[in-house]
């Protein structure tokens, strides 16, 4: 066993959350509670000193060796905006450059932030999976900042629209190096309840916990659906073969993937080696080693990108598990069994403590309370059962993950995920991304704004022919099979979200930002006989780290422009036939190409009236970035 006097002091961190003129919001995990003291140093040359006690930093152990810290300052005076702020965090009397060199940029003493008087640009994108083939899409931000010359030519902000981390399919070698984290840090055990497992240490040791995971559910009859909704490694004919076999279950599985996702320090303390596999298996497991080898090599730059750029996030399914609430059906089945509920649960939980207390620290007040009763009170390193059962219960009930940022244009983050519009005809039709109440909240939210940013996970509009396919497949029954989720796939979520774009106080210009699809494109929408209504733009970029099939895409966009061309009769089926929507052309794009497949980032440059100026899409393989040009008619 290690000592614990040889961990390092911080494990992950700093990563910038929340930043604002008067406040501050800073994330990170210690080894221990640590002592800390903020340093500002402003650019007029004065340095402010804050002591980060109980009243400036939250702190909730997660093992006994693993405690998360979330610091949230607020200042009497406002910091400057539109300059370049240096910050430190001194752990023990020592600053980020003796013990996170990796965090600072060339020549630079400190890391730092720019807090921006208006959002001129920003960069975004999703789905970030560590075992894809293709290359770190935050490297191309990493980039971004190293070259920025003067403050603004940072981004104003980082925003992160879904699957940050991919909790329902983990490479082998990724899920080996979790279970060797768990140790090393003593995070804590669990029971678990209708599993064939009895806690968490027997699930590490099980001969199934790896390629297996379907098989620890009891084998009755009427678990079927069970297995298939979590572990079957469903295949999708249409989109992407769903591997769920090593989907992970305990609340320090999930938190051991964020620290292995987010900072390079963890890998140094492990040296995973593979389990015992069958012949087949083994050679799955080499091959998914090459990819978290490169990964890993990769983390410096990305947890350098997070200690510089306010970065904000929110859920889509694959940071809880995949298809999550897709149906009422779906959510019977699921919240139905002990096991389902417990797994849901706990990556809720840790998205709680490591994506959304970060957005906006003040509406977790209640929740945090019971989460530090749960965990400060761990028996024997095992958390109580009831105790963590009431506080999953709690958060699956919670209905404030959604948040408006009071910038310019205001940024305003949608939950689609909790508060669905579940189908009143059948329980297996997909449900509406927004119910009535959330939507109406949302038209609130935009009442008399000239201009808004919506960050919605799934894009609100989508390409027509994909969501047919989905509809076809929804009208058969089988909604699982092909992702069936998009704005358009439930009439009354989808209509009351035109409405609010046809309403006449909501803002002039809308720009709606999404990831979750694996290709990137952006759309102009006009609304028809309407002079002087609203401007909409699309912008979707996806992934970071994941990409659609290649032959299977260029398809999809061929038979799109084919289909539902501007004068083609099938327009008049979909329900934005009220709306004409004008596709961007790729810069790079080969024959009429709309849809722009290549990991990395997108960036947005807006005007003074909220309007995109210059819409990019970097990519994570090294060639030039990609402009989405306007077409020409």
């Amino acid at each position: 066993m290690h000592q614990p006097d040889i961990l390092p002091a911080v494990i992950a961190g700093p990563l910038l959350r929340r930043l604002e003129p008067q406040r501050l919001v800073i994330w990170l995990v210690g080894s221990r509670a640590l002592p800390l003291c903020l340093r500002l140093q402003l650019p007029q040359g004065e340095a402010l000193n804050i002591p980060l006690d109980a009243t400036h930093c939250q702190i909730v152990p997660v093992g006994r060796h693993a405690v998360i810290h979330l610091i949230d300052v607020e200042l009497s005076d406002a910091l400057p905006q539109d300059e370049v702020i240096g910050y430190d965090l001194i752990v023990d009397g020592i600053g980020i450059a003796q013990w996170a060199p990796h965090l600072l940029y060339a020549d630079a003493t400190t890391p730092s932030f720019v807090l921006h008087s208006r959002i001129n640009h920003l960069v975004h994108g999703s789905c970030r999976k560590p075992h894809h083939r293709a290359d770190e899409g935050l490297l191309c931000v990493d980039r971004l900042l190293a070259e920025a010359r003067t403050p603004l030519e940072r981004p104003a902000l980082l925003m992160m629209s879904g699957d940050q981390v991919y909790a329902d399919d983990v490479a082998g070698p990724m899920l080996r190096a979790i279970h060797a984290l768990i140790a090393r840090l003593g995070l804590f055990d669990e029971l678990l309840e209708g599993a064939v497992v009895d806690d968490s240490v027997s699930l590490y040791g099980h001969r199934a916990s790896y390629y297996h995971r379907a098989d620890l559910l009891p084998a009755l009859d009427s678990n079927e659906t069970l297995r298939e909704r979590f572990f079957g490694g469903v295949k999708k004919p249409i989109f992407t073969s769903s591997t769920a076999d090593n989907h992970l279950v305990t609340f320090a599985e999930v938190i051991a993937m964020y620290l292995l996702v987010w900072s390079p320090t963890p890998w140094t303390l492990i040296t995973p080696q593979p389990p015992q596999l069958s012949a087949q298996e083994q050679l799955r497991y080499a091959r998914e080693q090459v990819q978290i080898d490169q990964f890993r090599t990769g983390l410096p730059g990305v947890a350098r990108v997070f200690a510089h750029l306010s970065t904000l996030m929110i859920f889509d399914d694959h940071d809880i598990t995949d298809d999550w609430n897709l149906s009422a059906q779906w959510e019977q089945t699921a919240y139905g069994h002990p096991f389902s509920k417990r797994i849901i649960g706990n990556a809720l939980l840790a998205y709680l403590l490591c994506q959304g207390w970060g957005n906006q620290p003040q509406v977790f007040d209640e929740l945090l309370s019971q989460t530090q009763a749960l965990t400060g009170q761990a028996q024997g390193n095992h958390l109580e059962a009831a105790a963590q059962d009431d506080l999953l219960e709690a958060l699956l009930k919670f209905q404030q993950w959604h948040y408006v940022l009071p910038t310019t244009p205001a940024l305003v983050v949608l939950d689609t995920r909790t508060r669905r519009w579940r189908s009143e005809f059948t329980l297996k039709q997909p449900s509406g991304l927004l119910d009535w109440e959330a939507l109406s909240e949302l038209q609130q939210e935009l009442l008399d704004h000239p201009s808004a940013i919506i960050v919605s996970p799934a894009p609100i509009f989508g390409v027509k022919l994909i969501e047919t396919v989905q509809k076809v497949f929804s009208w058969c029954g089988f909604p699982l099979l092909v992702d069936a989720e998009n704005w358009m796939a439930h009439r009354g979520a989808a209509q009351v979200i035109l409405n609010i774009f046809r309403h006449s106080r909501t803002p002039g210009n809308y720009v709606i930002l999404s990831g979750d699809v694996h290709y990137s494109f952006v759309y102009q929408v006009l609304i028809r006989h309407r002079n002087g209504g609203p401007r909409i733009w699309q912008i979707t970029s996806s992934g970071i780290k994941n990409e659609f099939p290649p032959r299977l895409l260029e398809w999809f966009d061929r038979l799109n422009r084919w289909l539902y061309s501007p004068r083609s009769p099938l327009n008049w089926f979909t329900r934005r036939r009220t709306m004409q929507v004008v596709p961007y052309i790729p810069e790079h794009a080969e024959a009429g190409e709309r849809l722009w497949n290549s990991a990395g980032i997108g960036q947005v440059f807006f005007n003074e009236q909220g309007q995109p100026d210059e819409i990019y899409q970097h990519n994570a393989d090294g060639k030039p970035r990609t402009k989405m040009l306007v077409p020409e008619s």
